[in-house]
């Protein structure tokens, strides 16, 4: 405790930092940052943009990158992202700020950069599955994840996916986003010897258009697979992320 009042008195750590330190949280404008997720479970917090003012996105950016070195934003717009990269070049002028759509990843320059001896297969059956295969990409990549992506190799023409399969195969586990009837999970899981892990998308349209279709075919799966939930990305990210870790640690 003194070690941290001495530090914070002569500058060498700032009140969030030690805040973080004491309490596995940082409190904050725009609320408490979990700043010890990372090291409780394997996955740091992710701030969701969505439903949340640019200054409020900032904020919790802010925090992140004070306690942790690093910020992932998922679901951000174009006003968000603007006014976060406006906030970084005053308050972390070092910072690299990477953008995949709406999710972005951040890292200070004191950032550790992690490797693990896996690797992750991303897959999507279309062009429109893209943004949340992004999600889930930028969490493995903040992981230090080998990532492997296979796009557009959806149902409707099997040929496509056929040609992937050998390297579906070397991968030591996939995560695969389909909307429409969210077949290709399901396809992709009877075809390989690693752990799938199908994400409904909600693309479509008419009745259950809005990844209903795809949640309910992946579920109803006669080959083994695990499923999120609708567009959930930055779930089966960390799912693939904390199933990569645990094959690193068992291969070193």
């Amino acid at each position: 405790m003194r070690e941290l009042l001495e530090a914070v008195a002569d500058g060498s750590l700032s009140p969030a930092e030690a805040e973080a330190e004491l309490r596995g949280y940082v409190t904050g404008e725009a609320g408490r940052f979990d700043a010890a997720r990372q090291q409780r479970r394997g996955i740091p917090e992710g701030i969701f943009a969505a439903g949340k003012s640019a200054p409020q996105v900032v904020a919790l950016a802010e925090d992140a990158l004070e306690t942790t070195d690093r910020a992932l934003i998922t679901r951000a717009d174009d006003a968000q992202i603007e006014a976060l990269e406006s906030s970084l070049r005053d308050s972390f002028p070092d910072a690299t700020l990477e953008r995949w759509d709406g999710t972005v990843l951040v890292r200070s320059a004191n950032a550790e950069r992690p490797s693990l001896d896996a690797t992750v297969g991303i897959v999507t059956a279309g062009t429109v599955d893209g943004p949340v295969a992004d999600e889930a990409a930028a969490v493995c990549r903040d992981a230090g994840v080998t990532i492997d992506r296979v796009d557009d190799v959806g149902v409707a023409a099997l040929d496509r996916l056929l040609d992937q399969l050998d390297r579906l195969r070397e991968a030591d586990v996939l995560l695969v986003a389909a909307g429409r009837e969210g077949a290709l999970p399901t396809v992709v899981a009877g075809l390989v010897d690693s752990p799938v892990i199908g994400v409904p998308v909600s693309s479509g349209y008419g009745h259950a258009g809005d990844g209903e279709a795809a949640l309910a075919g992946m579920l109803q799966s006669c080959t083994i697979l695990s499923v999120v939930n609708v567009d959930a990305g930055f779930v089966a990210g960390a799912q693939a992320t904390l199933i990569a870790r645990a094959l690193d640690r068992a291969r070193s």
